[in-house]
């Protein structure tokens, strides 16, 4: 009997032995397990990638875009001089454009951009040795011929040089207000101002008068285009 008690004994300490091994590799897998989670936790904490998808044109259908749409885009990849030489503006886009340059947006446009140009001069201005320069263009930067746009399909019809001088000549383009704001606020800071513009040198002396009329003073000098 006594035999048997011994092996009952080393029964029940194998057993014991075997459960300890269970229990060290459950607590094992189990940390391991903790470790990862957290790992994946705190990886999803730190700064990743924008990783942006495009819808494939599978997911959109293969529909056709808004004549809007094509059209935003062609506005900004000429104003990006990313188009191929261009000469009319797309007969679909005629009433984009005119909605464009006739709304918000366009002022608003013109606006940041003035904006960002009065911080420019006010941060780059060197000092008073009289050596700072600003050069203004003068068409579409500080007069505007839009009502000569408007009159010609806001860009439908071929440009005519003939019959932009005919408007030229009548001395009658308004200012755009932030341009007129910034040219002055240059001005201001003692910065010389020199205008440029493709005008003929024909022209200069109603270029003068219109830019007078419409609020700009004392430039510096007036660059008007020779031609032989």
């Amino acid at each position: 009997m006594r035999p048997q008690r011994h092996g009952g004994c080393l029964y029940f300490f194998l057993v014991s032995i075997l459960l300890l091994l269970v229990v060290c590799f459950v607590t094992a897998v189990v940390a391991e397990g903790v470790e990862v989670m957290a790992a994946a936790e705190e990886a999803q904490l730190l700064p990743r990638p924008l990783v942006i998808e495009l819808p494939s044109a599978a997911a959109e259908g293969e529909r056709e875009l808004p004549a809007e749409v094509r059209c935003a885009s062609w506005r900004l990849a000429a104003e990006a001089n990313n188009l191929a030489p261009w000469n009319v503006v797309p007969e679909e886009c005629a009433g984009y454009v005119r909605e464009y340059v006739n709304g918000v947006s366009y002022r608003s446009d013109l606006e940041v951009v003035a904006r960002e140009a009065s911080t420019y001069a006010r941060a780059a201005r060197g000092g008073d040795d009289g050596r700072d320069a600003w050069v203004f263009d003068v068409d579409e930067t500080l007069l505007s011929n839009l009502p000569y746009y408007a009159e010609h399909g806001y860009g439908l019809e071929f440009f005519d040089h003939l019959e932009f001088d005919k408007w030229v000549e009548k001395g009658e383009a308004p200012a755009i207000p932030s341009s007129l704001k910034l040219y002055n606020e240059v001005r201001e800071l003692g910065i010389k101002t020199f205008l440029l513009t493709g005008r003929s040198e024909g022209h200069h002396g109603v270029t003068v008068d219109n830019l007078k009329k419409q609020g700009f003073h004392d430039w510096d000098k007036l660059i008007l285009r020779n031609i032989d």
